[in-house]
């Protein structure tokens, strides 16, 4: 037993050696995911900031103007330009000047001062239905206060019904959170998985494949020696990216750090798993990094990252429960926002020590079949 821990530990610190002494794969593991995470944290967000939009008021009454008002003096949109005409709103949506048009029609003040229900028409661009359809939330949410505030105003004795909202875990709905919090996950997915899959592939293009298999290491003892420092990068790489959402961003982390590591071992392991199955089937390193991308790019649509699982066909949604992406995605945005300890993400767990369980051993019988 001692030897072979002496031997797997020979191979870590050879494969640690690889990595560092080469300055492609230094460069690979440190500065890859840092441009990264800046880039989609600051890049990836829901929340719209100056919204394009142009207004035909017809009333161009005291009424009118006050409700617009309400526009102008939000950071959510940006006024282009005032129109005279309904035939000038064609062009502008046409040629993506403005993605909103507000049109108040003559007869707005005279409904309002008669208790009638007045119209605000919105011109939406929908082009992009995602922007569109916040956008639309905003001017939704304006019209609804403007709508109080006449209330008050005109029929202040009529029982009125008040709204008050509170959101958990995210008082100010800040998307920021909800994406730089699993952000972490996803790129040391994408680091792992490039230094796993092209692990084996590296030394069968290199030539030195054949000196393992004269050596005497084990199969299993050969890829443990290659899974450990890609692990150990890939909880390098995620424990950086979460002190940066934590203290860059300030993205509240209210959960247990064991909690953290723990999903984050049971998580690259499994992914590491996967990465050596690529290599261990690769010929070329070109084989190998089009292996990892093959399988990061469904694994990130597929993982709950941008779009609910819950919004997915049922027959797509069962396929993800083989993603490993899945359940860390939601356990570190668990652990950052809701303050989750070990037992409450136990559920995200043990589904990745499953997947380990199978990815690892696959990898083992298609490396041993590779070297008979």
């Amino acid at each position: 037993m001692i030897e072979i821990l002496q031997r797997i530990a020979t191979l870590i610190v050879k494969e640690f050696l690889l990595i560092l002494i080469d300055p492609k794969s230094r460069f690979v593991i440190i500065v890859p995911p840092l441009i990264q995470f800046f880039v989609f944290s600051y890049s990836a967000t829901f929340d719209l900031q100056n919204v394009e939009y142009a207004v035909l008021d017809e009333s161009n009454t005291v009424l009118s103007r006050s409700l617009l008002s309400r526009f102008s003096g939000s950071p959510h949109f940006s006024l282009v330009g005032m129109l005279d005409t309904t035939a000038q709103v064609p062009e502008l949506i046409n040629n993506r000047a403005v993605r909103l048009v507000l049109h108040i029609p003559t007869d707005f003040a005279d409904r309002v001062r008669n208790h009638e229900p007045a119209v605000l028409q919105v011109i939406a661009d929908g082009r992009n239905s995602n922007v569109a359809s916040v956008a639309l939330g905003y001017v939704q949410e304006i019209t609804e206060q403007y709508g109080e505030s006449l209330q008050a105003r005109f029929v202040s004795t009529s029982p009125r019904i008040s709204l008050i909202q509170r959101s958990w875990f995210n008082r100010n709905m800040e998307t920021r959170w909800y994406i730089v919090s699993s952000l972490g996950g996803i790129i040391s997915m994408v680091i792992v998985m490039l230094l796993s899959a092209l692990s084996v592939a590296r030394e069968r293009e290199f030539g030195t494949f054949d000196q393992l298999l004269v050596s005497p290491f084990q199969p299993a003892e050969i890829l443990i020696g290659k899974a450990v420092p890609c692990v150990f990068f890939g909880l390098m790489d995620a424990t950086i990216l979460s002190l940066a959402a934590a203290y860059w961003f300030d993205v509240p982390f209210r959960g247990s750090i064991v909690a953290l590591v723990i999903v984050l071992l049971a998580f690259l392991i499994a992914v590491v798993g996967v990465g050596l199955f690529i290599s261990s089937i690769s010929v070329t390193m070109q084989q190998g990094l089009l292996g990892a991308f093959v399988f990061i790019m469904p694994s990130v649509l597929l993982g709950g990252f941008t779009t609910p699982i819950s919004n997915m066909p049922q027959w797509l949604q069962n396929g993800t429960l083989v993603n490993p992406l899945r359940y860390v995605v939601q356990a570190l945005r668990d652990i950052f926002l809701m303050g989750a300890e070990l037992s409450t993400i136990w559920h995200y767990i043990w589904p990745l020590l499953i997947i380990s369980a199978v990815t690892m051993p696959a990898a083992a019988v298609m490396f041993r079949h590779r070297t008979q």
